[in-house]
């Protein structure tokens, strides 16, 4: 993972959480767009950067489709497990100029801004949306560790 996405990663998460689903999910099938549509604009005179393109862009629709969350039609991949993969697609993303060998080429300006894109994405997006908030100052294992208490009374 290049520097400057590490730096924006960090920065990100210290964000609010201010993406909820459905506003994630529309921004998700933008990205997904934008790499298959460059893929066929790559095509013709870089056939490397074309097939990065596609591959990123079938990564992000596959993630897309087969979470449950607005948009998703399979609902297989929870909402977080979703983010989580969207990191790796971000980072796959960055790295495909240089593993498909075109990192000095004008194309390779494009995967470093949709790594850009989606690594934003993912430190603004809320992806504890769908998990129930616990009480004040409890963490899960602690409001467990209560209720196990309660019952022993």
């Amino acid at each position: 993972m290049a520097l400057w996405q590490k730096g924006v990663r960090m920065a990100a998460g210290k964000l609010p959480k201010v993406i909820d689903p459905a506003t994630h999910s529309v921004l998700d099938y933008a990205v997904a767009g934008s790499f298959l549509l460059m893929g066929i604009l790559f095509w013709k005179r870089n056939k490397r950067a074309a097939f990065g393109s596609f591959f990123c862009g079938g990564a992000a629709a596959a993630n897309i489709l087969l979470t449950d969350y607005p948009g998703g039609s399979q609902k297989l991949i929870g909402y977080k497990a979703h983010g989580h993969i969207e990191t790796g697609i971000a980072g796959m993303t960055a790295a495909m100029p240089r593993l498909l060998r075109f990192e000095d080429e004008p194309e390779a300006r494009f995967f470093e801004l949709e790594a850009l894109a989606k690594t934003v994405i993912v430190g603004l997006t809320d992806f504890d949306y769908y998990e129930p908030e616990s009480p004040e100052g409890l963490r899960a294992g602690e409001e467990q560790d209560e209720a196990l208490d309660d019952v022993a009374r």
